[in-house]
């Protein structure tokens, strides 16, 4: 690596001296920190689906398009039932399946929106940078459980929530959260959707968390806990799961689920009360073997070898 004439000349006295004297004290060589690549710290290699969630242009697009369609969706709607217009909630009647379904009548409840928490209407950017840097390691309910407790300044908004949970707030529509956070700590939810902008949120009253209504993660409890009390126009999530638990169902293979989402009863529903947001991080969603993700029959065998 180059150095200076000032500093090739205190290399050569230096070794001089210690030709001359074993222990050799006071003789420091000063380089430049930028010519030494073995003392600099190898870059940490970001996994794709964080470097696309937190640092895409088409991500942060993506995610604004869906918030304004939701919006504009919620407030038509609401402006039609208001004018007489019969309307039911997105959200689906207690034993109603998506290649089934029964919708929760609204009648005369006041208008809300149903909202996933993490990736749909926060970033949870502390931990995933603090994932990023250990490498991606596997999910760890530890870890995950003090981020809930202590994460909640670490958080960003979704972009577009903000602005969108402002207009329907205006117009009079609740939006109301249901997350799989753990009702234990409701105060770091509450804190982080307060951070992230997206505040206020009461738990119990606008913000449902798991183990408030039912035991375990399935969502459809709390879901129809919401729909006693309001009309909902709209739902948003991040994965399937935030519209129904059947989506998450154990039977189901992954083009089973994939083929589920698009079963006729609620094809028309993207879009159009159901809104979905993109993660391409952690989830159900993220899963498949090459015989799962690619028919028999489409499985390009590449350029030919022979010449």
């Amino acid at each position: 690596m180059p150095y200076d004439a000032a500093a090739r000349g205190r290399v050569k006295r230096c070794l001089a001296a210690l030709t001359a004297i074993p222990l050799l004290s006071g003789c420091v060589i000063a380089v430049d920190n930028k010519t030494s690549p073995a003392s600099a710290s190898a870059p940490i290699s970001v996994p794709k689906t964080l470097q696309w969630l937190h640092g895409s242009g088409e991500a942060a697009v993506l995610s604004r398009q869906t918030y304004r369609q939701m919006t504009a969706y919620v407030l038509a709607a609401d402006a039609g039932r208001r004018g007489g217009r019969p309307v039911d909630s997105v959200i689906l009647a207690d034993g109603a399946t998506p290649d089934a379904p029964r919708w929760e009548p609204c009648g005369t409840k006041p208008a809300a929106v149903v909202l996933d928490m993490d990736e749909t209407a926060i970033l949870n950017t502390g931990a995933n940078y603090d994932g990023a840097r250990q490498g991606d390691p596997a999910y760890d309910p530890k870890r995950w459980d003090a981020w809930e407790k202590t994460g909640s300044a670490y958080v960003e908004p979704v972009p577009g929530a903000v602005e969108a949970l402002a207009a329907l707030r205006a117009a009079g529509v609740t939006p109301v959260f249901v997350s799989n956070r753990d009702s234990a700590n409701a105060a770091g939810a509450v804190a982080a959707l307060a951070t992230a902008g997206l505040g206020p949120a009461t738990h119990l009253q606008t913000l449902f968390l798991k183990g408030d209504v039912a035991p375990g993660s399935g969502k459809d409890a709390r879901r129809r806990a919401v729909a006693a009390r309001y009309c909902v126009l709209a739902m948003v999530g991040d994965q399937l799961g935030d519209f129904s638990d059947a989506f998450n169902a154990r039977t189901l293979s992954v083009q089973g689920r994939r083929a589920l989402a698009q079963a006729p009863g609620v094809a028309a529903k993207w879009g159009a009360g159901w809104f979905l947001l993109p993660n391409p991080v952690y989830g159900p969603g993220v899963a498949g073997t090459l015989d799962d993700l690619f028919p028999a029959d489409k499985r390009w065998p590449g350029p030919s070898e022979t010449h």
